[in-house]
């Protein structure tokens, strides 16, 4: 719109109105929501101290998983609190750094999980299709330095979106209809052209999770070969079995995240519907995670199962 039919302000707090048209079903909707966060933080803390206490899991494998439940962690812990007091309270009022600060951590969060998802393709493509070079190609300095690289990817792609945010004018309104304040939300607020800042968020979801999702199935057709030119039965279906979680783990990441772009495209659902989609990204894949590796991989539940019964023998003498 023309700069001069408006009167630009600088928004000092948005309000969170959450999913507009289900007011009156906010406390059945935070339900779920609560008992998905609960759920997450046990599975994911729980998946985190397994891991890093058990000297047998400091392998390339489990690392990444760490720092997915690491990952996952943040993710939540960043966007659902505020949700819960949206629904519960009405406590939708947030600030413009504060909000910019979650934005800022949930889209550095979903980058980075794609970046770990990309690495554990490539980890377990080493260890089907080279496993002689498997502990000289994956050592903890270079798993180290994949983690370092995961944070840098996700910082240097999304702090550009923060410093866009910023030279954004404002003249409408700030209230935001959402759950948490998401980018491309707060984009539409403004009064002054959004070109680029439309075309920066295009490029990143064009180049970054696309090409990370073209390589993590290259890495599985690569894979997949391998695995059927093995001699015996028991040997694909091992090493098939290794691959299971992880493909569970893509597929409840990589859904959640296109569903709504094709909601975009076609314009043939409710706005609350679509909210409810941008929703599921930040509730279902960091719930799923741990069940996931907790339940297929033998390794992590042979130690959880361990841990129950210590903290059940520590109880019973207690009492």
């Amino acid at each position: 719109m023309p700069a001069d039919n408006h009167t630009f302000f600088a928004p000092v707090t948005y309000i969170l109105t959450g999913i507009p048209g289900m007011e009156e079903s906010y406390v059945w909707i935070s339900i779920p929501f609560c008992l998905i966060y609960v759920v997450t933080l046990f599975g994911n803390s729980l998946l985190l101290f397994i891991i890093l206490t058990e000297q047998s899991l400091h392998e390339p494998m489990y690392l990444f998983v760490s720092m997915l439940a690491a990952v996952d962690l943040l993710l939540s812990t960043t966007a659902v609190p505020k949700m819960l007091a949206v629904f519960w309270f009405g406590a939708g009022e947030i600030s413009f750094a504060a909000c910019l600060t979650q934005l800022f951590f949930i889209h550095v969060s979903f980058m980075a999980e794609s970046a770990i998802l990309l690495a554990m393709a490539f980890d377990r493509y080493v260890a089907i299709c080279d496993p002689l070079r498997y502990t000289i190609i994956l050592t903890k300095s270079a798993i180290g330095k994949v983690g370092l690289a995961v944070v840098t990817r996700s910082f240097c792609i999304i702090f550009p979106i923060i410093f866009l945010v910023k030279q954004l004018k404002f003249c409408r309104t700030n209230l935001l209809p959402h759950t948490y304040c998401e980018y491309m939300v707060i984009v539409q607020l403004a009064c002054n052209d959004i070109t680029v800042n439309v075309w920066y968020g295009v490029v990143v979801a064009i180049l970054v999770i696309g090409l990370d999702s073209v390589l993590i199935a290259v890495s599985y057709g690569l894979i997949l070969r391998a695995v059927f030119q093995l001699p015996s039965k028991d040997a694909r279906l091992k090493a098939l079995r290794t691959c299971s979680s992880h493909l569970c783990v893509i597929l409840m990441f990589y859904t959640p995240v296109f569903l709504p772009i094709f909601a975009h495209l076609f314009r043939q659902i409710p706005g609350y519907s679509l909210i409810l989609l941008t929703n599921l990204y930040v509730l279902i894949p960091p719930m799923l995670n741990p069940i996931i590796y907790g339940m297929t991989t033998k390794e992590i539940l042979k130690r959880t199962i361990n841990v129950f019964h210590r903290w059940c023998r520590r109880s019973s003498l207690l009492s």
